[in-house]
């Protein structure tokens, strides 16, 4: 009899459909709601995206997952409620769930002592004997969902079985098998399965979901292309990201549409020839695909945004998202929206002296001060990890501009509100403009990093001295000396910065958005309740 090796997922939710994803461990039918689908193959492993058209808005549906026709969800002996199918209700007030960078480690002493308290555990905990009233329309997921350069000590055991890790890439994910073994242990723990086969998750990759420092620049890519394992591991790392993160992230349309889908359920036998082919050319910025999407939760619009395949890296023309993604960007963040949310991985609104520092390193990398600064430009972004949208100077100011226009109202009655949700930076702050570009839409930066991965107590506070103190005169100072114009527009904390294992909520109303960012207490039960650190109201 067939067995669930992960999921049940409910990805994709709209109004009227739904989506759930499972990973088997032979191929099988699946069916859940009376809708049945067969899985399809990929190196061995076994997939299918159950889709479940024609459902009713605010719709709360429990279901069971059967293989074969023997149901195997729920797992007997559950702690949990049923698992729901859970619909978008127009009418609803919008509340969004995120963070990013989380390790999949164990929860004994010892670990969490290092890694803290998985965050996303207690969540689920909490959510167990929460009125579903109060649960989250939806979990946004912005980057890091696996360290595929840092495994976890599970997943080294099972890579130090397959191959020699003396040779390269040594302890580094190299292959989609061992993609699959990672993406199997950060999505097993009972809590964290219950969670996410309940409320709606989406999800954008991150550098570490590839590498450190991924694209960053084009003397990065340069450098990587010269070792002989990397095609392998960013030809894994793209397919692997397609099948567990992107399939569920598309819309009943895209999936429609989407001929690499469609080739994987034709396909007589093993679909990894199919899927490498795309992920090589999804990684030359040659496949017919965008891994940026985008959904309305009511007059909610949320646009998920990818800062890191889709940038140009040619010195002197980088840009963090190509000509072609930011035409698309333009298009859905125009309209009718009461709120508009930009879910992009990387900050968009720095600390100020981080924002100078960045734009500074861009400039002397360009040649500003000559061939052998540049040079030494190259080793401090990437030893700084100087790659937000500040280190790319014609996107910052093209999205200052498309902000200006969208609150002047030029692309469409201005919304009440703009956000950005970003975290990658492993501590979490509020950032708003100090006067938006036409004094009625409130446009802020939230920020919540990690879930699980806090940074040593030392490095916390070298970060908060250099990322809200040094820096602010420093980055400033250099950014004078390379001639880097001032930023097109002026902005200031509000809130944080929190160093906390921390997850952020954002709630939606008509007249007014509130933030807050909540971390474990300090407990002897497993896992502990969470607390609030910080809460903001945006009128």
């Amino acid at each position: 009899m067939p067995r669930l090796v992960l999921g049940p997922m409910q990805r994709h939710a709209d109004r009227t459909s739904a989506a759930i994803w499972v990973e088997t461990d032979a191929p099988c039918t699946v069916e859940v709601l009376d809708t049945t689908t067969t899985t399809f193959s990929v190196h061995g492993h076994h997939y299918a995206l159950v889709e479940l058209p024609g459902l009713s808005p605010g719709a709360v549906l429990p279901y069971t997952v059967r293989l074969d026709g023997e149901q195997v969800w729920p797992e007997p002996d559950s702690p949990y409620p049923p698992s729901r199918i859970r619909t978008i209700d127009p009418d609803a007030r919008v509340r969004l769930v995120f963070g990013s960078c989380r390790t999949s480690v164990a929860h004994d002493p010892a670990t969490t002592l290092v890694h803290g308290v998985d965050v996303l555990r207690c969540h689920a905990h909490q959510l167990r004997d929460a009125d579903e009233r109060d649960w989250p329309t939806a979990l946004l997921l912005l980057g890091d969902q696996v360290y595929a350069d840092e495994p976890p000590e599970a997943v080294l055991d099972y890579i130090r079985e397959r191959r020699d890790t003396d040779q390269p890439p040594g302890e580094e994910t190299a292959d989609f098998t061992e993609y699959a073994e990672l993406y199997r242990h950060a999505w097993s723990d009972p809590e964290l399965r219950w969670l996410l086969s309940t409320v709606p998750t989406f999800m954008m990759f991150d550098d570490h979901d590839l590498r450190d420092d991924w694209n960053t620049s084009q003397a990065w890519r340069e450098q990587m292309a010269r070792q002989p394992w990397w095609r392998t591991r960013v030809v894994a790392g793209l397919g692997a990201y397609w099948i567990y993160q992107h399939l569920g992230n598309m819309s009943p349309d895209q999936r429609a549409k989407d001929p690499l889908l469609t080739a994987l359920r034709e396909a007589d036998g093993d679909g990894w020839g199919l899927l490498e082919e795309f992920a090589a050319r999804a990684d030359q910025g040659q496949a017919a695909n965008r891994w940026s999407y985008c959904l309305d939760f009511g007059d909610t619009r949320l646009v998920m945004l990818d800062s890191r395949c889709a940038r140009v890296l040619t010195p002197g023309r980088r840009a963090i998202v190509d000509d072609a993604e930011w035409d698309w960007l333009r298009g859905v963040a125009a309209g009718e929206h009461r709120h508009l949310v930009i879910g992009t991985s990387l900050p968009y609104l720095l600390p100020i002296g981080v924002h100078y520092l960045e734009s500074w390193n861009e400039a002397v990398c360009d040649g500003a001060w000559g061939a052998r600064a540049a040079r030494a430009g190259e080793r401090i972004r990437q030893g700084l990890d100087l790659e937000h949208w500040a280190a790319f100077g014609r996107s910052f100011a093209a999205m200052a501009e498309l902000v200006t226009d969208l609150c002047q109202g030029r692309l469409g009655a201005p919304p009440a509100s703009i956000g950005f949700l970003s975290g990658d930076v492993h501590f979490s702050y509020l950032a708003r403009l100090k006067t938006a570009p036409a004094g009625s839409t409130a446009v802020y930066q939230a920020v919540c990093s990690p879930i699980r991965n806090p940074l040593p107590r030392p490095i916390r506070l070298l970060n908060g001295v250099a990322s809200f103190g040094a820096a602010g005169v420093v980055g400033r100072a250099l950014a004078r000396l390379a001639r880097v114009p001032r930023a097109p527009l002026t902005w200031t904390l509000q809130g944080g910065p929190h160093f906390h294992n921390a997850l952020g909520t954002l709630d939606l109303h008509t007249d007014r958005v509130e933030i807050s960012w909540d971390a474990p207490e300090m407990s002897d039960a497993d896992p502990p309740p969470l607390q609030q650190l910080t809460h903001r109201h945006i009128t």
